[in-house]
């Protein structure tokens, strides 16, 4: 079903039926002074409402945390007359002093320092309280907590910090992440190791582990859960290189699917909605394979992941996208993956003056009952899904020598995306291909590409395509490029007393 075409009549009459407003960020109300200490129930309550809050940031999620990666890869093309939105990544000239580079470090950081803020001072809350449900609850927060403190420091270590290599010693003398601990304690700002940074993450998650049950794990989630804990630890695993623990956290949600916990959705079946399961996880933001997801309304959302692919509220009759998909990326589905038809819009004319017909990225069209409240090109980002640890077993499988199953989960999670057959044998000579390119399909453009080159230790190169804008269209990176690693952004190297160490992307 062609859901671009059957949407577009209904935005443009219902917009000219409304004046055109600005859509801007809306939080709850949530932040406690620094002065105050958090003293009761209430407090911690609030305060974790507006962590989640801040997880809406437009720097995150719903922005250049999951863009950035993709554009300054091999997903996308500018097209000429774009408005040059993270053009310095497309062009892999961005500094230290490039303002979403600062916006997603001090975004990531803020919200850690309000996880410091909570865990500070929640023994003494909760030894004020002699409610169990009250109790339970606290102790149900003080999981989320943890686990979100270890997801933010996990996304700094993931663009600030080179590829963990393969052992141990090596990471305990690579440059990690400052280790902010406490909110009332200073230290001195100084780069822990890069071994020392994700051992900081998997203590928070073991801490999560213990305080979150299975029990409250559901499709669709909005808060960190028990599931979300063990979607990460499987992550973070693989980038470890800790291939046996990749497939145990991994296995603990696909496992689960057989007791319809959580389950792919299926391409091939009809929902509802008229559309297929699979596509309603990007049109409605709803899937039985959501982990996770953030969680928006009509009145609490946060950045238009669309916006740089459609600019259809320029003037509600045209699309004007700042990036369109590679045609090298499209040609990677073969004519029966439903995910083509789920992520890409046929050839469309788009509002600029050269006439430019082009493919469109549908994937980020927007949630379609956010339209009707004049919420456009936002849907709810989905950090984690069950889809990614099929991935990554598969792949922990094959670094294993175990083929057959790596086979298995691959061919498993194809057949849902396809109108039949997707079976893909993965063997020594070919495993490596095949899983970046079926990593590529599976989640393109929600924020792994970058990572995955990193760690695989491979550069790409662009190929120009009708429209791309001339300057990075035939961009040749190699996996020594230093800006696979971002910059730690100036001021911070700067500050007063600062002891941090840069990267080699700021020289």
């Amino acid at each position: 079903m062609n859901m671009l075409r059957n949407i577009k009549l209904y935005l443009a009459a219902l917009v000219l039926a409304a004046a055109t407003t600005s859509c801007l960020d809306q939080y709850p109300d949530s932040a406690i002074p620094e002065n105050e200490a958090m003293k009761s129930f209430s407090d911690a309550e609030q305060l974790v409402t507006g962590i989640y809050a801040q997880l809406k940031n437009a720097s995150l999620y719903s922005g250049a945390l999951t863009l950035l990666p993709d554009i300054q890869c091999d997903l996308v093309h500018a097209v000429m007359g774009n408005s040059n939105t993270y053009g310095n990544f497309w062009l892999w000239d961005f500094r230290p002093t490039d303002t979403y580079i600062d916006a997603v470090y001090g975004a990531l950081y803020g919200i850690i320092g309000q996880c410091n803020f909570y865990l500070d001072q929640v023994d003494g809350v909760r030894k004020s309280l002699v409610d169990d449900d009250d109790i339970d609850a606290l102790d149900t927060y003080t999981g989320e907590v943890y686990g979100i403190r270890a997801l933010m420091y996990s996304e700094l270590i993931k663009l600030f910090c080179e590829a963990y290599p393969d052992s141990d010693d090596k990471a305990k003398s690579m440059k990690g992440v400052v280790l902010s601990k406490h909110y009332f304690e200073r230290p001195v700002a100084r780069r822990a190791s890069l071994y020392d940074s994700y051992a900081f993450v998997l203590e928070d998650l073991t801490k999560a582990e213990e305080l979150l049950s299975e029990e409250d794990d559901a499709k669709n989630n909005t808060y960190f859960s028990a599931a979300a804990v063990q979607a990460l630890r499987a992550r973070i695993a693989l980038y470890m290189q800790k291939w046996d623990d990749a497939v145990t956290y991994s296995s603990k949600l696909i496992d689960r699917s057989k007791y319809a916990v959580f389950a792919l959705a299926d391409a091939r079946v009809a929902s509802t909605t008229g559309y297929s399961k699979f596509i309603d996880m990007w049109a409605f933001d709803q899937s039985d394979e959501i982990i996770w997801r953030i969680g928006f309304t009509t009145t609490s959302y946060g950045g238009s992941l669309g916006a740089v692919f459609f600019h259809f509220t320029k003037d509600y009759q045209h699309y004007y996208p700042d990036y369109v998909p590679s045609q090298t990326a499209m040609n990677l589905y073969v004519e029966n993956d439903l995910r083509y038809d789920a992520y890409f819009e046929q050839p469309v004319e788009t509002g600029y003056a050269n006439g430019l017909t082009t493919e469109l990225l549908v994937k980020y069209y927007g949630n379609q009952n956010f339209m009707a409240s004049r919420i456009f090109e936002t849907c709810m980002p989905k950090p984690f899904r069950l889809a990614e640890q099929y991935l990554i077993r598969a792949e922990a499988y094959c670094r294993l020598k175990k083929f057959p199953d790596a086979t298995k989960d691959i061919s498993t999670l194809r057949r849902y995306r396809f109108t039949s057959g997707g079976t893909l044998n993965l063997e020594e000579k070919n495993w490596l291909d095949n899983i970046s390119e079926e990593r590529l399909r599976e989640l393109y453009m929600e924020g792994f590409r970058l990572q995955d080159l990193k760690r695989w230790g491979r550069g790409f190169e662009r190929k120009t395509q009708t429209g791309a804008q001339p300057e990075g269209a035939t961009l040749k990176i190699t996996s020594d490029n230093p800006r696979f690693v971002w910059p730690i952004p100036q001021h911070e190297l700067e500050a007063p007393g600062s002891e941090i160490e840069p990267n080699e992307s700021n020289k």
